[in-house]
Parts: structure tokens; sequence; C-alpha cells
């Protein structure tokens, strides 16, 4: 029996869901690419990082991450070749991003961008929230 997959690391999520090659129908059947997938093609080929630097981003192993970015490729040349739509989904991760804790309404919730902290509740507004520290269960001001 196979060891389970470890749960990979992303910063977040893509802010689309695919892509469709001019002037096709949008009939042919989509590439499927795993999140980890697109983060490995964003770790290597957008942000220039090498395999032992991008493993540790996501957290994995260097040769399970060239195994990621091994298959990344093969998708992506695939689409390419055949005009078929590319689709972003599934696959084992976790967002590494900011979470805060609302005073007003109890919630937690996530903001993506670490380098501007959030300002004001996603659900209710208000702008009585904190940092919160999930290894300690407690708030950081």
């Amino acid at each position: 029996m196979p060891r389970p997959k470890l749960i990979r690391k992303m910063l977040n999520p893509p802010a689309f869901k695919g892509y469709r090659a001019i002037g096709q129908s949008g009939e042919e059947h989509a590439v499927v690419l795993n999140l980890e997938e697109y983060e490995s093609i964003r770790l290597s080929d957008h942000l220039l990082f090498g395999q032992v630097a991008a493993a540790r981003e996501m957290g994995v192993s260097r040769s399970t991450f060239a195994r990621i970015y091994e298959s990344a490729r093969r998708k992506i040349a695939l689409a390419f070749v055949e005009a078929r739509p590319i689709v972003f989904e599934g696959g084992k991760v976790y967002f590494d991003s900011s979470w805060y804790k609302c005073a007003g309404c109890n919630c937690l919730f996530n903001h993506s961008d670490k380098q501007i902290p959030a300002e004001v509740c996603t659900l209710c507004g208000s702008n009585k929230i904190s940092k919160y520290n999930e290894n300690s269960n407690n708030i950081n001001g």
C-alpha cells in the first residue's frame, strides 16, 4: 500500500479557473492541472526558484517537486499542442495566508496578501480584528 500523499503548501490559489485557446469552441476535453502543479510552475518558471528552493517552499522533497513539475509541464504541453483548455482544480494543498479573528462577530478569516494586513472583518465589516496565531490558539495584537 502506498504512503498517503502529504499536503503541499501554496501561497495563494490562482486568480482564475483556467485557460482556453482562442478560436476553440470549448467542447474539447480540458486538461486538469492540479493546484500543486500550478504552484510548481509558478515557483520554477515565474519566480525562477531552483528545485531545492521551490521544494522547500512547497514543503516537499526535491524529488517529489521534480515529479510534480514534470507532470505540470507535460500537461501544459499537451494542452498547447492539442489546443485543449486548461482547468485548475484539485490536489492536496493548503494556502499559506494570514489568519485573523474578529472581536465583533467572533469569526476566523484568512487574508491572502501577507504584505498588506487586513483592516476589516470579511464577514461583518468590523475593524476590531486581531492577527490569529493558530499554533497557540490565541490572539496576537
